[in-house]
């Protein structure tokens, strides 16, 4: 008697242990804070004649934006796999929630993965500019992150835009080359064009080379707008409000051991623009003219160089060159406004999971013709009064 109970003791605990062996959910995260120097801010970002001044401040996100999630997988067998990935963003200043409250709002998807092929997902997801080409910049999931964002984040490099109601497949590798493809639904009877999207990308890798190309295409109707569609406006991630927005670029790195150069071009463009995304707000980026009207139009184009060397493996030092030109273009007035950025970081591992850093980003703006819009500013810290910013951050960032 006693010997068979031992059996079934042990077969329950076998049943267990490969049931475990088979699905998995994992707990992850990341907490980024930092004390921040930023000169010439303004007292009210949305009123820039309010004056300004220098200001420190603790602040969360200075290179990755906070957040924790659950992400898991069971093995179907035959090489298909469900997988799920849920991920929150918050303030680790105060405890807040980021994304405009919502819950999982940085990402939110499930599918499924076959391993002879790719991974097939449905959701709320990032589209292919940030997926293939945002890992050879510095902004975004590069090595200077937020701080480093384009202006506006006008191409998503810097992941500030999601795709809601979205279909998205990722290829695995076939010899260094992977592609995929998505499309995103409006979610509106009757309106199947507007607030819908679609996004494609290539990705090849040769040796110590990296290349990607991508292209997102987020259609609208400037005069109906539909919250409910592809691209997000109540949670704050929308990067324009108005009219259709398309975005694609190209870029390229060479890594030699952990150390790396790189260069990305992207263009932009917004048709009947009505406001810029400045930190979750549109509130400082409204633009004259008609708003969400007819003949407002932007776009830019954005050509950065990055480097970062690993002087021991726990040391490293990383820059960036942005040059940003862009065309706004109204019935009351137009302007040419370009930017010249330099960010530069020295990030110091703890550990395999905890760094120490300090980023410093200079930011000049020329051929604004005096709009607020298209003054300095820098992430989502209070812009300048002028047209020149300096910001520092000297933070520490744990994974988990």
């Amino acid at each position: 008697m006693v010997l068979k109970r031992t059996f079934l003791v042990f077969a329950t605990m076998m049943a267990a242990s490969a049931a475990n062996a088979q699905s998995s959910v994992t707990l992850f995260g990341l907490v980024d804070t930092s004390i921040v120097y930023s000169n010439d801010a303004r007292v009210s970002a949305a009123k820039p004649s309010a004056g300004g001044g220098s200001v420190w401040q603790q602040f969360a996100g200075s290179i990755f934006t906070p957040r924790w999630g659950l992400r898991g997988v069971e093995d179907l067998g035959g090489g298909l796999s469900a997988v799920f990935w849920l991920e929150s963003g918050f303030n680790s200043t105060n405890g807040t929630l980021k994304n405009g409250g919502d819950l999982f709002g940085r990402q939110a998807w499930i599918g499924l993965n076959e391993s002879r092929y790719g991974t097939l997902t449905l959701g709320r997801q990032y589209d292919f500019m940030v997926t293939y080409l945002a890992p050879l910049s510095a902004t975004g999931s590069g090595f200077g992150g937020n701080l480093a964002e384009h202006p506006y984040d006008n191409d998503n490099l810097n992941n500030d835009l999601r795709l809601n109601n979205s279909i998205k497949f990722t290829s695995v590798s076939f010899n260094g080359l992977k592609v995929g493809a998505m499309y995103a639904f409006s979610n509106s009877a009757g309106q199947i064009s507007n607030n819908n999207a679609y996004s494609v990308g290539v990705g090849y890798s040769f040796g110590p080379f990296n290349f990607a190309a991508a292209f997102l295409q987020i259609n609208r109707d400037a005069n109906f707008p539909n919250s409910a569609g592809a691209a997000s406006t109540g949670d704050g991630d929308a990067l324009t409000t108005g009219g259709s927005q398309r975005m694609f670029g190209a870029g390229a790195q060479y890594s030699f051991g952990k150390s790396s150069v790189g260069v990305v071009w992207t263009h932009s463009s917004t048709e009947s623009v009505s406001s810029l995304w400045f930190g979750g707000s549109t509130s400082n980026g409204a633009l004259p003219g008609p708003m969400g009207g007819a003949g407002n139009y932007i776009k830019f184009d954005n050509f950065e160089i990055n480097g970062r060397y690993f002087l021991r493996s726990d040391l490293s030092f990383g820059a960036s060159y942005l040059y940003t030109m862009a065309s706004f273009n109204s019935t009351k007035e137009n302007a040419f406004p370009h930017w010249n950025q330099v960010m530069a970081q020295v990030d110091y591992s703890m550990s395999t999971r905890t760094d120490i850093y300090m980023e410093g980003v200079y930011q000049h703006v020329g051929g604004g013709n005096g709009i607020p819009t298209f003054g300095a500013g820098i992430y989502t810290l209070s812009p300048a009064t002028g047209n020149q910013q300096v910001v520092v951050a000297i933070g520490l960032k744990h994974r988990f």
